[in-house]
């Protein structure tokens, strides 16, 4: 019996997650990236036998996550990981706030690719940088970055590339001959690129995920890696996130970081993190295959559905990313399909400027409310 076999809507509507209590009940909701899976078993029982033993305080010092991630990064990606080299922080966001407080001063300039993952306008905030957007490229193939726009925004003064690899909301997945150029212009820049790898474990079938610090020692040199267990076993309320270095001068800003930091980490999501990375990857391949049926399901349903919605299936993770531009909706669609349909989507607009007309869609669940979500948005075009 599959993952999702017998999750009905009722059951997801009992959850009380940001997913499931944002909205009224008569709303779909496929906006926020948490996934309907059941809890992988082995996380779910290293959970349960903390509770048993009544360990519920701070995370220690070193319960063996890092030889756990060490150890996946090792199998997935051929990624020699250094114990030595990695911290903990609550979650990719935190820690990519705090390592830019180490690297930049208030207005220096840091650069990001949007549409793009829109958590990240406002940790730029909450840093003191001042925003440069370098566009994705886009083809007929699907999007890639764009290197020549990249040259001239770190040539024009970035300090700090953000990077969003697998990149969210595209699906898109940074082939290691672009990431290479990439180190290559940050080593002559003098560029540090913090790489968001938060989706890398959710790479499908077709493509391969190369972390940025092993491409080359120039991205060793220039790149810090921020990973997490929460995307891909879906425990990101669980709280726990590392920072990977991979050479002597980018490992000098770990001691740097607030001695606070790993006090705000939580311990159930070190113990959740150590059994998903060590005996999480049968349940992990189960997850990978049923996105990969529904990002080409997807495209079968829009086109008999919705023919007018552009859509291009990921090659990472379970966010579809919608061109609604066709459809005259004006820069947010996902108002139309919320009021006129009641699915809510995210919309595209908050990803930055080129996400004007899209939405993206939570693929993550199952696929009979997938399939209602596009009759509700085809119903909500078509209404008066």
């Amino acid at each position: 019996m599959g993952l999702l076999d017998e999750i009905s809507i009722a059951e997801l509507r009992g959850r009380t997650s940001a997913k499931w209590r944002t909205y009224p009940p008569d709303v779909l909701p496929l906006p926020v990236a948490e996934m309907d899976f059941p809890v992988a078993p082995p996380i779910a029982e290293a959970l349960r036998a903390a509770i048993d033993r009544n360990d519920l305080g701070y995370a220690g010092p070193n319960l063996g996550l890092v030889e756990a991630l060490a150890g996946f990064a090792a199998r997935r990606w051929a990624w020699a990981v250094d114990p030595d080299q990695v911290a903990l922080a609550p979650d990719v966001g935190v820690g990519v706030v705090e390592v830019l407080r180490l690297l930049v001063g208030p207005g220096d300039r840091v650069a990001i690719n949007p549409p793009v993952y829109d958590s990240f306008f406002p940790w730029l905030v909450e840093a003191g940088c001042r925003l440069v957007e370098v566009p994705l490229a886009r083809s007929a193939g699907g999007w890639a970055l764009d290197l020549d726009a990249t040259e001239a925004a770190f040539r024009g003064g970035v300090r700090v590339h953000l990077l969003c690899s697998p990149h969210n909301p595209t699906g898109t997945v940074h082939g290691r001959d672009d990431l290479r150029r990439l180190a290559a212009l940050a080593a002559r820049y003098g560029v540090t690129v913090l790489s968001d790898e938060i989706h890398a474990p959710l790479v499908l079938p077709g493509r391969a995920h190369h972390p940025f610090v092993s491409v080359s020692d120039e991205a060793a040199r220039h790149g810090i890696v921020f990973t997490s267990a929460s995307k891909a076993w879906n425990i990101a309320g669980l709280k726990c996130a590392a920072i990977v270095t991979a050479d002597p001068e980018t490992r000098r800003l770990l001691p740097r970081l607030p001695e606070e930091l790993r006090w705000r980490v939580g311990h159930l999501g070190v113990l959740g993190g150590i059994a998903a990375f060590r005996d999480g990857e049968p349940w992990l391949d189960e997850v990978v295959g049923i996105i990969d049926r529904h990002r080409h399901d997807l495209a079968g349903l829009l086109a008999d559905r919705l023919p007018a919605i552009r859509y291009r299936p990921p090659d990472a993770s379970y966010l579809a990313w919608l061109d609604c531009t066709a459809l005259g909706l004006g820069d947010d669609p996902s108002a139309t399909f919320l009021a006129r349909g009641r699915v809510a989507l995210s919309p595209g607009p908050s990803f930055g400027r080129p996400g004007a007309g899209h939405a993206r869609l939570n693929l993550a669940t199952a696929w009979p409310i997938v399939e209602e979500a596009v009759d509700r948005m085809a119903a909500a075009v078509s209404a008066p």
